[in-house]
């Protein structure tokens, strides 16, 4: 009973040899073929419980940035096509998900003002996928729950030192291991998605002024090191550190034709 976890455990660290985009070693465990069955079906309860925006403008505005972003993907990285539906809902949010799938919330359009600022959080969600984040997420919140139950073993089961090993790793699994990490994964996909959107033609700079929105609209914080997202004088920071790339490789890319004009 204590060499089942442990066996787990060690078989889990030994298939940690994939790496991020950026080099960041990642936990992979999953196949892509699960993942993507998986956004699929987490897409297509989403359309059954959340009304679609009717709105033919809209639609085709969100469609026309979404695909420009999309266009810039590597084929070899991603999925080929991508569906792409806007949703009726006030949330400033956005989303992108394995198999293909892009969903956007019509409150985000009130927040992300101009082509550049949407393309912006497009591309940011598309670099989670490309990232392979959801996986990523997936395997370490596994490994974190074979680690307790191998501590549970060797703290013999229900006692009251078990309840408090327990206590104590469930806190330091929250917040030393699983949070820290999405946060890496949410300034990866900041970075990976600035890329992504100036591969695209899109404005780079108008980033920063996406962010800027969200502030003012988001209000007051968490402290960053409870925040599953970096907070956002950190990402305006680390964003104005990446721009200078990113208008090379925009520059680049409208040279070769590249220069979306999606308008509302």
């Amino acid at each position: 009973m204590i060499r089942l976890p442990l066996i787990l455990l060690l078989a889990l660290a030994l298939s940690s040899c994939a790496k991020s985009p950026l080099g960041r070693r990642q936990l992979t465990i999953f196949p892509d073929s699960e993942m993507s069955a998986m956004g699929v079906a987490a897409f297509d309860e989403i359309k059954g419980q959340t009304p679609r925006s009717k709105d033919p403008a809209t639609n085709a505005y969100v469609r026309c940035v979404a695909t420009a972003v999309t266009a810039a993907v590597d084929p070899k990285d991603g999925p080929g096509r991508w569906e792409v539906v806007v949703f009726e809902d006030p949330a400033a949010n956005a989303f992108a998900l394995p198999g293909g799938k892009i969903g956007v919330f019509t409150g985000l359009l009130d927040v992300a003002r101009s082509d550049d600022q949407l393309a912006t959080v497009l591309g940011h969600e598309v670099a989670h996928v490309l990232a392979d984040h959801g996986n990523e997420r997936m395997s370490t919140t596994f490994a974190a729950q074979a680690g307790l139950q191998a501590v549970q073993v060797f703290a013999g089961g229900s006692s009251e030192t078990s309840d408090n090993v327990m206590a104590v790793l469930g806190v330091g699994a929250q917040v030393g291991v699983l949070l820290p990490f999405s946060r890496a994964q949410e300034s990866e996909a900041d970075l990976l998605g600035l890329d992504l959107m100036a591969s695209a033609g899109f404005e780079p700079s108008e980033s920063v002024e996406l962010w800027r929105n969200m502030a003012k609209a988001g209000g007051g914080q968490p402290p960053q090191f409870l925040s599953t997202h970096p907070s956002h004088e950190s990402r305006i920071r680390e964003l104005q550190e990446r721009i200078p790339r990113a208008s090379r490789i925009q520059s680049n890319a409208q040279t070769h034709g590249k220069k979306p004009d999606c308008r509302r």
